[in-house]
């Protein structure tokens, strides 16, 4: 048995919309059925919800007293059936395309605790669809995940203090020390809307700089963790000059200098947390790629999420970084994210010549998928 889980404020259509494409996918019979547990964060007009979609899958809705953000998805799991092994993390504006990756997670090994999911953004006009940004290697994002539900409740689900953002990066972090892992199902494709409305461009970078900035004092390793957390408020400075929310990030800043001392330390050994930021799967798929075929200059494009750990990982193996891409031997893709890593592998594959420099992705999604485009969503 399956349980979908959704939080959900103030958007009624958009959850009716969602709850739609999830009948779409059918009663679930392979699985032994499945069931939805909308959970609403103190909605001002409170969503009137079928008790039963028209598949047969059943809907349980749980109201709560206050918005608890992300964590109010705690609440949904801790309402799932016991016979659940596996719970889906959809956001009001989220749905699967189909159910294949269901038969992925019955062959997950023992210690893999969430499987990520590919995220597409819908087509727009003028506009080739796009995948999802953020996220890591061994980092998922909570608008498309499989979670194990025993682990989940384990390790005490979402920190509320967090909200919303970066909140799947500190239950990764104590997925991690916990000895767990998070995989990445390419067959698992959701379908991300995106909706618009909530979504206060000031009051996101806010909390990602906070949110972010706690991430790395819990579980940076101590050698690490100023590093970190300047490569952290860079990254955001520049998204905040680009999306017009400098007030935001001036305000998540203060209040991360006024809290982070308050973080209780869980610093990872240095080899955990290579895995944590990507470097160590960087290390692992660029050393692949070069043993192939050795390349002694590389230019990094596209650069994104943790774009340090792909030059670092090209730097350990004695390869020259030049910032002219007529002048590199392979061209290699800068973002550790997964969606925006793939958008930007498949886009500079397309009407590739032969004898055309080589592409290469810093690491590949999915045990032994070949290095070719991936499937769009339908």
């Amino acid at each position: 048995m399956l349980s979908y889980v959704i939080p959900t404020r103030d958007r009624p259509e958009r959850l009716r919309a969602t709850l739609d494409a999830l009948a779409d996918l059918g009663p679930h019979e392979a699985v032994g059925g499945a069931e939805v547990i909308v959970v609403d964060n103190a909605s001002l007009e409170v969503p009137i919800l079928p008790r039963v979609l028209r598949s047969g899958v059943p809907v349980l809705h749980i109201r709560l007293p206050r918005n608890d953000g992300a964590a109010a998805r705690n609440e949904g799991v801790r309402a799932a059936s016991a016979a659940c092994e596996w719970v889906v993390m959809l956001d009001d504006d989220s749905a699967p395309t189909d159910t294949a990756f269901v038969e992925g997670l019955a062959r997950q090994p023992a210690d893999v605790a969430a499987v990520s999911a590919d995220i597409w953004l819908p087509e727009r006009p003028g506009r080739a669809p796009i995948r999802e940004s953020g996220g890591l290697p061994e980092v998922f994002v909570g608008c498309g995940v499989a979670l194990r539900r025993r682990t989940f409740l384990d390790l005490g689900g979402y920190d509320a203090a967090l909200g919303y953002y970066a909140e799947e990066y500190d239950l990764a972090a104590r997925m991690l020390l916990d000895g767990r892992r998070v995989a990445f199902d390419p067959a698992f494709v959701v379908v991300h809307a995106k909706e618009a409305r909530h979504r206060d461009m000031d009051t996101i970078l806010a909390r990602l700089v906070r949110n972010n900035g706690w991430v790395a004092q819990r579980y940076a390793p101590a050698r690490r963790r100023i590093d970190e957390l300047r490569e952290s408020r860079r990254r955001y400075r520049r998204i905040a000059r680009a999306e017009e929310a400098l007030a935001g990030y001036g305000r998540g800043l203060r209040e991360l200098r006024a809290t982070i001392r308050h973080q209780l330390r869980r610093p990872m050994p240095e080899a955990l947390w290579d895995r944590f930021t990507g470097l160590a799967a960087a290390r692992r798929t660029l050393l692949a790629a070069y043993a192939e075929a050795p390349f002694a200059t590389a230019a990094i494009v596209d650069e994104g999420k943790n774009a340090w750990a792909v030059a670092r990982a090209l730097g350990e193996l004695g390869v020259r970084l030049t910032a002219d891409n007529d002048d590199a031997e392979a061209l290699v893709i800068g973002t550790l994210s997964p969606g925006p890593m793939l958008d930007s592998f498949e886009r500079r594959l397309h009407g590739r010549r032969p004898g055309a420099r080589r592409v290469i992705m810093p690491w590949t999604p999915g045990a032994g998928l070949p290095v070719e485009p991936l499937r769009r969503a339908a």
